[in-house]
C-alpha cells in the first residue's frame, strides 16, 4: 500500500524531492510547495463550502487545464456574490444596474468577505490539518483581510521569489461561472513508486473566462503606463501561453464572456489611465486590445520576468522576455482581428 507522501518523515520527504528532482528537473521547492497547494485545495473543495467556490486565475491554468508551463503558487479563489450578499444581489442578479448599486454591493463585500473567511474558511482548513497531524500555521492576511496564508516548515528553499506560503485570495464580486469540475494532481504524482500524493476535485473557472480577465487586466496596465506591483510578468506569460493553446480560438470567440467581462470589471474595477481619464474596458474586447506595454512599465514588467526565470518558476524552455512580448502582441493582433470582424 502506498504510504502518503505528507506522512512520511522529514528525511525520506527529502529523498523523494531530490529523486523527483533528478527525474524531472523540476525544483525541488516548488515540488514541495506544489504538494502543499495541491492539498489544500482537496482540503477546502472537499467541504461543504466547494458548492459556492471556484478556483481561477494561474493554478488553474497550470493544474487543471495544463496550458501554462509555469508553478502557479497562489490558490485565487470566487466566493459566490449570491451567496455571499444574498440579501442585496438575489438569486439571479449577477451583475449591478448602475454604478451606486455596485458601490454598495463592494462595500458589503468588503465588510462580510474577512468574517467568513475567518468563521467559515479557516475552520476547515485547521480541522484538515488537524486530522491529518500536520503542522502548519494559518494567519488571516492582505489589505482588507481577503487572504488566508497557510505557512508550512519548508524542507528546500529557492532565491525567495517563491514563498513557503500558500496563500488563498477570495475575492466574492462574480458568481465564478462558467465552471467546472476538473481533476487536480501533484506534479510528483506517478513518479514514485509506494508512495501518493494529495489529489483534489476543485470546480474552475471557465478558461475563457481567465482568458478574459487577465487580457483586460493587462490592458489597464498599459494604460497606466505603469506596474503598481509585483509578480505581474505572470499574467502576460498566461496569455501568450493560452494564445498557443487548444482553447485559444474559442476563448477569443466567446463574446459573451468577454462583454460579461468587461461589463464586470466596468463595475467593480474602475481605473484610470495616465491622463487621469477612467479606463473603459470595452474597447479591450471589441477589437481595441492592448497588450504590450511601453516605457518604465515594459522595463518593470522585464525585471519581474527575470526574478520569474532566476527562481526556476517557468519550466521547460522559457521565452526570452523579447519573444514572449512578441507572442502577447501576436496574441493582441489575433483578438483584436477576431472582435473586431465579430462587430
Amino acid at each position: 500500500m502506498a504510504e502518503a507522501f505528507l506522512k512520511l518523515n522529514r528525511d525520506d520527504q527529502r529523498e523523494v524531492l531530490e529523486t523527483v528532482r533528478a527525474k524531472t528537473d523540476r525544483p525541488t521547492h516548488l515540488l514541495e510547495k506544489d504538494v502543499w497547494v495541491v492539498w489544500t485545495l482537496g482540503a477546502l473543495f472537499d467541504s461543504p463550502l466547494a458548492a459556492h467556490l471556484t478556483l481561477k486565475g494561474g493554478t488553474s491554468l497550470s493544474k487543471a487545464y495544463k496550458v501554462i508551463d509555469r508553478f502557479s503558487e497562489d490558490i485565487d479563489l470566487t466566493y459566490d456574490i449570491r451567496k455571499l450578499i444574498a440579501d442585496l444581489v438575489g438569486k439571479e442578479c449577477t451583475l449591478p444596474t448602475n454604478r451606486s448599486q455596485a458601490n454598495k454591493w463592494t462595500k458589503a463585500v468588503r465588510e462580510r468577505l474577512p468574517e467568513w473567511i475567518a468563521r467559515s474558511v479557516r475552520p476547515i482548513i485547521e480541522g484538515a490539518l488537524a486530522r491529518e497531524r500536520m503542522e502548519a500555521k494559518l494567519e488571516i492576511g492582505g489589505a482588507e483581510n481577503e487572504k488566508l496564508l497557510l505557512h508550512y516548515s519548508a524542507l528546500k528553499h529557492g532565491t525567495g521569489y517563491v514563498s513557503p506560503v500558500v496563500v488563498l485570495e477570495f475575492g466574492a464580486r462574480a458568481t465564478g461561472e462558467p465552471h467546472q469540475v476538473m481533476p487536480v494532481a501533484c506534479d510528483m504524482d506517478g513518479h514514485i513508486e509506494n508512495v501518493s500524493f494529495p489529489t483534489a476535485f476543485p470546480t474552475v473557472m471557465g478558461v475563457a473566462r481567465t482568458f478574459w480577465e487577465k487580457a483586460t487586466a493587462a490592458h489597464v496596465y498599459c494604460a497606466q503606463g505603469r506596474i503598481r506591483s509585483e509578480r505581474y510578468a505572470r499574467h502576460w506569460h498566461d496569455l501568450a501561453a493560452l494564445g498557443q493553446s487548444q482553447y485559444f480560438e474559442a476563448v477569443i470567440a466567446d463574446r459573451a464572456v468577454a462583454l460579461v467581462v468587461a461589463q464586470h470589471k466596468s463595475f467593480f474595477f474602475v481605473e484610470k489611465d495616465a491622463a487621469g481619464g477612467t479606463i473603459d474596458y470595452m474597447p479591450a474586447v471589441t477589437g481595441h486590445l492592448h497588450l504590450v506595454p511601453t516605457g518604465e512599465a515594459l522595463r518593470a514588467l522585464a525585471d519581474d520576468y527575470a526574478d520569474m526565470r532566476e527562481d526556476q518558476v517557468l519550466l521547460g524552455e522559457a521565452l526570452t522576455f523579447d519573444e514572449l512580448m512578441r507572442a502577447c502582441s501576436e496574441v493582441e493582433s489575433q483578438v483584436n482581428r477576431a472582435t473586431i470582424r465579430d462587430e
